[in-house]
């Protein structure tokens, strides 16, 4: 009789008929288990996220738990609640979980925020992931990276992860974002249908330097939105302020942006609070845009793509993508700035 595991990352037993009952449908996960059993072990770079969840929960079914090793970077640029759900996905798992302090925002590089932040960051946070997967006998890092991010148009953090050799598993076996997730669902991880949650530097705009006190104003500037949002009883997918040159961007995905768009006098006294909260202002409500990272201030700095004059004095609408909020009395117009990817925000 197979062996009825308490975690669901050490479900090694699971036939493949129990687990195509669970979910219709069985994705091939033998090229994923062949790759890693074909390393030695290796410490998983662990965010919470579906991505390195997957990549966690295979090297357990692979080398076990004694032999498999999550470590997590700590640091301003990720957000409590986000470490909060790493510990509870890693426990699940039934792996192990380091939890690293890092400094990647302190990195000239990073802290500058020229475009190409994200390699400073992969090439702080991997060093220390492996100087402590080192100490503790593993001898190899691997990453949640899978086939989509390296077909990426702009993705520096894979160059740095390239340079330390950093292993992805993922990728290797040909598995792309849904295949990712369906592999997660076909092993019963809750995190399987989480949305992408990439740090809160993300949010802070191409050139906007990188500061510890930025990461915290974002933070609590979505706190803010999602608290709003519950009060609503809203169900709640993608959320993001992004931190622009002299104001902010509330992005939403739906039914959020629909649910707020249909309450004006809620949303600006939500951009109010956010105001408040950020000490920018004035902000605007869009809809959430996968890969709009940032984008690059300048004098025209405004609220995002399709924004535009209002209808009206002192208003102003940010097109099919925005909500109409009020216009501070003697407020210019401002200019659409050129979006820079740097992955998925």
């Amino acid at each position: 009789m197979a062996r009825k595991s308490t975690t669901l990352g050490e479900r090694e037993n699971e036939s493949e008929s129990e687990s195509e009952q669970r979910t219709g449908h069985v994705p091939d996960s033998s090229a994923l288990l062949s790759i890693l059993s074909a390393h030695a072990p290796l410490a998983v770079a662990f965010s919470g996220g579906v991505d390195s969840a997957v990549a966690l929960a295979a090297a357990v079914r692979t080398w076990g738990r004694t032999g498999t090793l999550a470590v997590i970077a700590d640091s301003p640029a990720l957000a409590r609640d986000e470490l909060h759900g790493a510990r509870r996905a890693a426990a699940e798992i039934g792996a192990e979980l380091v939890v690293v302090a890092t400094d990647e925002w302190t990195v000239p590089g990073y802290r500058e925020n020229s475009g190409d932040r994200c390699y400073f960051c992969k090439r702080t946070v991997l060093a220390r992931v492996a100087a402590v997967a080192a100490e503790r006998g593993f001898h190899g890092v691997a990453t949640g990276t899978h086939r989509d991010d390296r077909r990426a148009a702009h993705r520096p953090g894979l160059r740095a992860a390239a340079e330390l050799g950093v292993a992805e598993p993922l990728a290797d076996a040909g598995l792309g974002k849904r295949e990712v997730r369906a592999v997660a669902a076909a092993w019963g991880l809750s995190v399987a249908e989480k949305p992408g949650t990439p740090c809160l530097s993300s949010r802070v705009a191409v050139g906007v330097p990188v500061t510890r006190e930025r990461l915290g104003l974002v933070e609590r500037a979505e706190e803010l939105v999602r608290a709003e949002l519950a009060a609503g009883r809203v169900p709640v997918t993608d959320v993001r302020v992004r931190l622009l040159a002299a104001d902010f961007r509330i992005e939403l995905g739906p039914p959020a942006y629909d649910w707020l768009g249909g309450r004006p006098e809620r949303a600006g006294a939500l951009l109010r609070r956010v105001a408040a909260a950020t000490r920018l202002g004035p902000g605007t409500v869009a809809r959430y845009r996968a890969g709009a990272v940032s984008t690059v201030p300048g004098p025209a700095s405004g609220p995002g793509p399709g924004s535009g004059p209002g209808p009206g004095t002192g208003q102003r609408r940010t097109g099919r993508a925005g909500l109409l909020v009020p216009r501070p009395a003697g407020a210019r117009r401002d200019g659409a700035p050129r979006a820079v990817s740097e992955g998925a925000s």
